[in-house]
């Protein structure tokens, strides 16, 4: 008489020795030695993050704008001694803009679940 398994389809998958050992190092922060369960488990349960987020773009843009715009206010006043409330206005406006970029990023970071 035949044994009848449970699971009968198998999968089969290579990884590197480096793959392995991670795999082995999240199977022992969970506390499972059973690699077969713990792999179906992950396949089954276990998600996987995209981190392409526009916003992210945007707000790499914003800050290399205003690192620009900042190191040129410095070396205005560093030659004439003087600082111009329109510059001043223009840097807290950007960083204002930054501040929403990361928050908003924030937001929907918590968001995933």
């Amino acid at each position: 008489m035949a044994f009848k398994r449970k699971r009968d389809v198998q999968l089969n998958f290579r990884v590197s020795p480096h793959e392995l050992e991670l795999i082995e190092a999240k199977m022992a922060q969970v506390g499972t030695t059973n690699r077969e369960a713990y792999l179906r488990k992950m396949a089954i349960d276990g998600f996987v993050v995209n981190l392409e987020v526009p916003e992210l773009r945007e707000l790499v843009s914003l800050l290399r704008y205003s690192s620009n715009n900042l190191n040129q206010l410095t070396k205005r006043v560093h030659e004439t001694g003087r600082v111009y409330d329109a510059d001043l206005e223009d840097i807290l406006q950007r960083q204002d803009a930054i501040w929403n970029g990361v928050n908003e990023i924030l937001t929907r970071f918590t968001s995933i679940s």
